[in-house]
């Protein structure tokens, strides 16, 4: 009798590892000062100019109507107007971790009365949209592909769930409960259902963490139906255009490729069209993946990274060059000047990657988050928190300066919210293990099912690479710690307790594993090289041609006017130019700058002449480098990432 063949190996199910709470961890050093800037300054001025523009005057139905106050666009389909549910959801959301962070009363009760405000909108049905309600009545349902309908309620939840969170109240989160169940009513795939989904993803992100907020899995099966009808024929937006007597060929963006939904999304492979819509569609894909162990999902998810990464994203993190479609054009188009790399769309990045982490630890994804947190997306937000860039460029003669407000206003609040709620992606809880993803002093009390892990972080990372990890349990507790071990890092040493570990023997995916028996007290100690170095670009990219960044840890860094004594286009940095690293507590909140001795092209000798048949002379000068996410908190003037090299 032969032998039978061995059964084939069965892969351990991955762990699900999420995100903790906000109230779960305790942030301090470098991004304790950024949620205090947002605590002290953001939220209230969020609210403040939402006032302003004009918002509560919609959504109060104690109020007469109000008039339009913002114009339609060409075609008389959207208003920047009819989505001002979602910067309210947001901004309560930036308001809710805020006040977890430090109480703030009066805001408090600003807020409470914006939820009363939707709680007496609402439709006994559970239906709740201000423009549909009190600007269009007798229009809702008939135009998710443009208008915004329930991008806005996915905004709202979002913002329900992190005000119950951080203030324990649960009226917002009960109103928006009831929306959620009266939209799975109108859209699904049962018989009188429309079977449609949001021209502008968010929906299905906000679902999943209603899903954990709530514990009813119903709304995790909701998310999962966008995600799965998204892109599938016949196409939803054609039968909605017909529906309303229009051509469906008449898209403004002349296909579906804008919104994502040109293909069912497991069949998708190449980052398309607005930033911000592929960025939170990802997301969702992502938590879904995660919940329910869908490999056809994260192997799309996969591709569509790759082709992200290797061929469309800014070097900052940003995304999105052009202004025409808010997204993406052709690979290796990444203008610096004229750079669009939208703040949300970089936060948005942040939301992707940290989702991916789901699945598992992996370097890849949180390095990811990582340069998008500390450098496209930050960049929007000035260090005192008052002031806003929608667009990031690379490139900057002096005339590109954060502003007060804008007409769109979904910047503002999604930096807001994302920077009050950093704790959350620090870190990484399953059933048995914990990963820490970002490293900043920090205490986190962790859930591992069933036993509490207390982490606390001592370091002053980014500016230096030590990172002492002192582990707190009631009892001795056996679990998994996965520490990231960036790929910028050069060099990396870890001990526990005194005794080394070779990180050659627990490293898998970039994440040092360690598994064992932890007590009370029990110290880590993490020391990662942040090393200068020098990046280039792949040769496509023409306008990089010929150019170096300079990057330090997990910080991409500029010039600016204001420190370099010449046009900083002149200025070439050579392949032997040795760069210092000097920590000034005095600057922009305190920073480490790299200065350098470079050459700049000479400008003396030209005696008025615009063009001559020699080339420049060179001169030596002094430059000095800061972090691109500070740039524009001084006086106004030249800014430049990329240099020119040999």
């Amino acid at each position: 009798m032969s032998a039978q063949p061995s059964p084939a190996p069965v892969e351990a199910p991955r762990a699900r590892f999420r995100p903790p709470s906000v109230p779960q961890v305790d942030v301090r050093g470098f991004w304790g000062a950024r949620v205090d800037a947002v605590a002290d300054r953001t939220a209230d001025i969020l609210y403040e100019r939402c006032v302003e523009a004009g918002m509560l005057d919609q959504i109060d139905p104690d109020r007469p109507v109000p008039e339009l106050r913002i114009p339609f666009h060409p075609g008389g389909k959207v208003t920047m107007q009819m989505f001002w549910d979602s910067d309210l959801g947001k901004t309560i959301e930036t308001a809710a971790y805020s006040l977890y962070r430090k109480p703030n009363p009066e805001l408090e009760k600003k807020i409470d009365a914006v939820i009363d405000m939707f709680e007496k909108l609402q439709q006994p049905d559970g239906y709740l949209s201000s423009w549909y309600q009190r600007m269009e009545p007798g229009k809702r349902w008939t135009n998710l592909r443009d208008c915004h309908e329930l991008y806005c309620a996915g905004h709202m939840i979002e913002g329900a769930v992190a005000y119950y969170q951080a203030t324990g109240k649960r009226k917002f989160l009960d109103v928006m409960s009831r929306y959620a169940d009266h939209i799975a009513t109108v859209l699904g795939p049962n018989p009188g259902q429309k079977h449609g989904y949001c021209g502008h993803e968010e929906l299905e992100l906000a679902l999943v963490k209603l899903a954990r907020a709530t514990g009813n899995h119903k709304y995790m099966d909701f998310a999962k139906y966008l995600i799965d009808q998204r892109g599938q024929q016949p196409h939803y937006f054609d039968e909605e255009s017909l529906a309303r007597g229009e051509n469906p060929s008449e898209f403004h963006f002349k296909n579906y490729e804008y919104n994502q939904s040109h293909l069912p999304v497991r069949e998708q492979d190449k980052v398309v069209g607005h930033a911000v819509r592929a960025m939170y569609l990802y997301s969702g894909m992502a938590d879904v993946a995660t919940e329910y162990g869908d490999e056809s999902l994260r192997v799309a998810l996969d591709r569509l990274w790759d082709d992200l990464h290797s061929k469309r994203l800014y070097v900052t993190g940003g995304l999105g060059p052009s202004a025409d479609n808010e997204g993406f054009t052709a690979d290796y188009d990444l203008p610096n000047e004229t750079a669009y790399a939208e703040t949300c769309a970089a936060v948005g990045l942040a939301f992707w990657a940290n989702r991916m982490l789901g699945m598992g630890p992996n370097t890849r994804y949180a390095d990811a988050m990582e340069l998008a947190l500390y450098n496209g997306s930050i960049s929007g937000i000035s260090l005192d928190g008052s002031l806003f860039f929608y667009e990031n460029p690379l490139e900057s003669r002096g005339a590109h300066n954060r502003w007060k407000w804008h007409r769109c206003p979904c910047c503002p609040p999604n930096i807001g919210r994302m920077v009050a709620s950093i704790g959350s992606y620090m870190y990484g809880q399953a059933d048995g293990e914990v990963a820490v993803h970002l490293y900043c002093d920090s205490t986190a009390r962790l859930d591992i099912g069933g036993s509490e892990v207390t982490l606390t972080q001592d370091t002053r990372y980014p500016w230096d690479g030590a990172i002492a990890i002192k582990v707190d349990v009631e009892k001795p507790t056996r679990f998994a710690l996965n520490l990231r071990i960036p790929a910028w890092s050069r060099r990396a040493s870890l001990s526990v307790n005194g005794t080394p570990i070779d990180l050659s023997t627990v490293t898998s995916d970039g994440y040092a594993k360690i598994d064992r028996e932890w007590k009370a007290g029990d110290t880590v100690q993490l020391d990662l090289d942040l090393a200068v170095e020098r990046f280039y670009a792949h040769p496509e990219v023409r306008q990089d041609t010929g150019r170096v960044a300079i990057k330090r840890g997990p910080l991409l860094y500029c010039l600016e006017g204001i420190d370099n004594g010449v046009a900083l286009n002149r200025i070439r940095v050579p392949q032997s130019t040795a760069f210092d690293a000097n920590f000034e507590p005095g600057l922009l909140e305190g920073i480490v700058t790299l200065s350098a001795r470079a050459e700049a092209d000479a400008t003396s000798d030209w005696d008025g002449n615009l063009y001559r048949n020699e080339p420049p002379k060179t001169e030596t000068v002094p430059i000095k480098a800061v972090p691109y996410y500070a740039w524009d908190n001084r006086a106004p003037g030249e800014m430049l990432v990329w240099l020119r090299g040999n």
